[in-house]
């Protein structure tokens, strides 16, 4: 199948190599030049992972956006939320009936992206799927190498509109055989992991960060009472879902922890053991914060308020990053009211999902 991977992050790296690696001609675009210069002069992903190291050829490495999305059956998008309509009005020009975008994970970025295309004059009918995280572990080790250190074995993805669910799975799990189809794309909005891990991660473990050189939020910094708001954290999320009418499972995240059926199955003794994430953390500047907070938590805070379901950690987690950052964080351009949702009752939001944005 030809692909198209868009950005320039540690899921884009891992998810250009793997799926190359699993036979599929992929288009590999990055807009920035300097930095995609060695894979372009290479032509070759370095990975890293269980198996060893390995160079890994890429049919087309690109910093043409149109050669990357003309022809691809599917695009994916492995970006941080903040990337997503910028990206949206970049391909806009380029799309056609019947491709399917992949967003991993996606903070309701199927909506907006879809929005943004249709204010940019694309009348293509394409479908956008979300999940709850990104497909890989992972983080670069340098300019063309990356190391993989678990990948998703479960990935509830939901899909916008959802009138067009049976063609756009079929093209999702032939690249991503872990995907398990779930009702719409606000269901896979409520499946995104990042806005109930990385909240209380970083906002409890502040003082460490702005402090040392480098902290591990997931060894030193998962401490019991922190684990605690998590689970309460996560616990609002369900409501939500829910709420919703919604059907399990709803992927708790306490399962990260206990089990082996969550998204990477026994992922968080990995994670701690690559120390691959013992990093400076910038607290206003990282994606943790801009992409979890500001967009996801944002987001959830917001579905909470007009699903009328009671969520004080989601709110007050979101209070206090306000405070962190100077700015009201609830009022933000990812919530429903900054995408203009707000006003919709559940049949409207019903209807919206299933049928999608006419052109």
């Amino acid at each position: 199948m030809r692909i198209a991977v868009l950005g320039g992050g540690n899921g884009c790296y891992a998810a250009a190599a793997d799926l190359s690696e699993a036979g599929h001609e992929v288009r590999f675009w990055r807009r920035d030049a300097r930095g995609l210069a060695p894979v372009l002069e290479s032509g070759r992903i370095a990975v890293k992972d269980s198996d060893g190291r390995r160079e890994v050829a890429i049919a087309k490495p690109t910093t043409d956006i149109g050669e990357a999305v003309r022809g691809a059956e599917l695009i994916v998008i492995p970006t941080p939320a903040f990337a997503q309509v910028d990206i949206a009005r970049a391909m806009a020009p380029y799309l056609a009936d019947g491709q399917v975008v992949f967003l991993p994970p996606g903070s309701f970025g199927s909506y907006a992206m879809l929005k943004a295309l249709r204010e940019a004059g694309c009348t293509a009918d394409v479908t956008i799927g979300e999940t709850g995280t990104l497909p890989h572990l992972t983080r670069k080790h340098g300019p063309a190498e990356v190391a993989i250190t678990i990948r998703a074995t479960r990935l509830p993805t939901g899909v916008f509109p959802a009138k067009n669910g049976t063609h756009a799975f079929k093209v999702l799990k032939a690249a991503f055989p872990a995907v398990e189809p779930i009702e719409d794309a606000l269901s896979g909005a409520l499946m995104n992991a990042g806005p109930i891990i990385h909240p209380p991660l970083i906002l409890m473990n502040a003082g460490p960060l702005e402090h040392f050189d480098a902290w591990d939020i997931h060894n030193e910094g998962t401490q019991p009472s922190i684990r605690r708001v998590t689970d309460v954290l996560d616990n609002e999320r369900i409501a939500i879902r829910e709420a919703l009418g919604y059907q399990p499972s709803h992927f708790p995240l306490s399962d990260h922890y206990n089990n082996d059926q969550w998204m990477y199955g026994d992922a968080h003794k990995r994670l701690v053991d690559s120390g691959d994430w013992r990093e400076r953390i910038d607290l206003t500047a990282h994606r943790y914060m801009t992409e979890d907070i500001h967009y996801g938590l944002a987001f959830l805070v917001s579905v909470a308020d007009w699903a009328g379901v009671e969520a004080p950690t989601a709110r007050g987690l979101l209070a206090i990053a306000s405070a962190v950052c100077g700015k009201d964080l609830k009022q933000g351009v990812r919530t429903l009211g900054g995408l203009g949702l707000a006003g919709l009752d559940r049949k409207q939001m019903a209807a919206l999902l299933h049928d999608g944005l006419s052109a």
